[in-house]
């Protein structure tokens, strides 16, 4: 080394001293937990019905312990992932008595759930009559019922938005519980898709089981041991993160553009206070819940929060709940970050998730701006189409969001047309969707030029034009319409969204919440925004 302290990349990670337990067996055992949850996923995309969950892949997989504390997750969805524990918890606590062969349903976005679309499954793991792990998945399932097609409505309370679940036995030691699933079947408009995609989630929970008991038969106590020891480590890593952080009082606050009522902006506050090797994020000052559907639940937020610290953290971490121990989120009850029932929430996972992202990224880019990126598309631009197909003489229900732009990092132009953030699904096809719904798509490419300028570029957004062949219902919840991705340390703000309706010959600017009916020969536009630019154009 040449003289002179050496400074750290963005990218320079510390060594983690690993004292009572052998670094070895840690790796070794994340992978294992890893590698089950990557085959259970595998398994509920090869056997779901729904393009939503085959094709794009909204759904999540992890591995629990006895009390619910996420050991490892894959690499799914960040919205699911961290939230997926308080759900795993309420399935402990409410269901009476957890026995082998059991399945436990549940959506209820105040037990731990995001919002109704999200279905998750829970399937204890037993050694003789000893609970030892739990496996769960989540899946974004394209109708619950409710008040519009694909489940995603202008709500303004919790019962308008589908069938709510909480927390209940759908196999009872290996036998189906009919009588529940038929009456979920009930209150759905895509039945037979909702069967089967069900069917693929306990299909995907019995792989899980099979997997941990072959290493529970071959590893035996000490896979439990090291179940522990892998929140301890994913923990030890954590503070060294934070302690990386300058220690200090950061704040910052964003705005969703309106709750899709009332046409008022929505203020996302926070301040993170970084002391040593512990952080706490207080969103003290956020808006009340508000009469729209853009509330988040506390299992949201802290997801959000997972997210943001786990991001920062290098790559051989474990992705698990020892993660959240030296951070503390203080989100008030009633607010738009902690709502209470009955509160509307269809748009509080998709995409105040989002905001409160950029609102925890803003603050941390006043510590640590070497680490930070501008901020990203900032909008999942759900659109969700259904009505009658009389192609195919059934009902439809069509659900899709739409990437964006990525905010430009510190040493590199950000990336165009992907999803950031809080979703990590793929797209759907073209062919899927023409095949299977009676829609038509018309564009589909990148919006040049709507990434925000800097030394370096903001990721560009994504134009979609979607036909309906059919008359039918549509629901668009986006945001970033009216406040645009920020810029950091100089860069200019992304280009912010637009939503169109095309008409004959006529082009209607819609709001970036909306509901409307369609006639056949409608084209929604939608025009995803750009990532912010990331310094000063010419700075050194």
């Amino acid at each position: 080394m040449g003289g002179g302290e050496a400074v750290p990349s963005p990218l320079h990670f510390p060594f983690i001293p690993m004292r009572g337990f052998d670094p070895v067996k840690i790796e070794l055992y994340r992978n294992i937990f890893s590698s089950i949850a990557e085959e259970m996923g595998a398994a509920l995309q090869r056997s779901s019905f729904s393009p939503n969950i085959k094709e794009r892949r909204d759904f999540s997989c992890a591995v629990f312990d006895a009390e619910g504390n996420m050991i490892e997750q894959a690499a799914h969805i960040p919205v699911h992932l961290g939230s997926m524990p308080l759900s795993v918890k309420s399935a402990i606590e409410e269901v009476n008595r957890l026995e082998p062969g059991d399945v436990v349903i549940l959506n209820d976005p105040f037990k731990g759930g995001t919002h109704l679309p999200d279905i998750t499954l829970v399937k204890p793991v037993f050694k003789g009559d000893k609970l030892l792990f739990l496996v769960a998945n989540r899946a974004h399932h394209a109708d619950v019922g409710g008040a519009s097609p694909g489940s995603m409505p202008i709500s303004t309370d919790l019962i308008q938005e589908g069938l709510r679940i909480p927390p209940m036995k759908l196999m009872k030691k290996g036998e189906l519980n009919r009588e529940l699933l038929e009456l979920i079947l009930a209150n759905v408009r895509t039945p037979w898709e909702r069967e089967g995609d069900l069917n693929a989630q306990i299909a995907a929970l019995n792989v899980g089981e099979r997997r941990l008991r072959e290493m529970i038969d071959r590893y035996g106590d000490e896979l439990i041991e090291y179940s522990s020891h892998l929140l301890d480590y994913a923990e030890r890593i954590m503070r060294s993160v934070i302690s990386g952080i300058p220690d200090g009082r950061y704040e910052f606050e964003d705005f969703l553009d309106d709750d899709g009522v009332s046409g008022e902006p929505v203020g996302i506050r926070v301040v993170v206070e970084i002391k040593g090797d512990e952080a706490v994020v207080d969103f003290t000052g956020s808006s009340k819940q508000v009469r729209g559907c853009v509330n988040a639940t506390y299992a949201i937020t802290l997801s959000a929060v997972f997210y943001v610290f786990r991001s920062l953290a290098p790559p051989y971490t474990p992705s698990n709940s020892g993660c959240l121990r030296p951070i503390k989120v203080i989100a008030p009850r009633g607010s738009v970050v902690n709502a209470s029932f009955p509160a509307a929430v269809a748009g509080g996972n998709v995409e105040t998730s989002q905001r409160i992202v950029d609102a925890v990224l803003g603050a941390l880019l006043k510590a640590i701006p070497e680490k930070i990126p501008a901020a990203s598309c900032g909008s999942m631009n759900n659109v969700a189409i259904g009505g009658y197909d009389p192609f195919r003489g059934r009902p439809f229900a069509y659900y899709e969001t739409i990437g964006g732009g990525m905010g430009a990092r510190p040493s590199k132009d950000g990336l165009s047309g992907v999803h950031t953030h809080m979703t990590n699904t793929m797209n759907t096809p073209i062919e899927a969707i023409e095949s299977y719904y009676p829609i038509r798509v018309r564009g589909y490419r990148i919006r040049r030029g709507s990434g925000g300028e800097g030394r370096f570029r903001g990721g560009d957004g994504i134009v979609r034009e979607i036909e309906v062949l059919c008359d039918a219902e549509a629901t668009i919840i986006s945001d970033r319409r009216r406040f645009p991705p920020y810029g950091a340390m100089g860069g200019k703000p992304g280009k912010p969204g637009l939503n169109l309706l095309i008409r004959g010959g006529s082009v209607k600017k819609l709001p970036s919440k909306t509901a409307l009916p369609l006639k056949a020969g409608d084209i929604l536009r939608i025009e995803t925004p750009g990532g912010g630019g990331y310094g000063s154009e010419g700075g050194g």
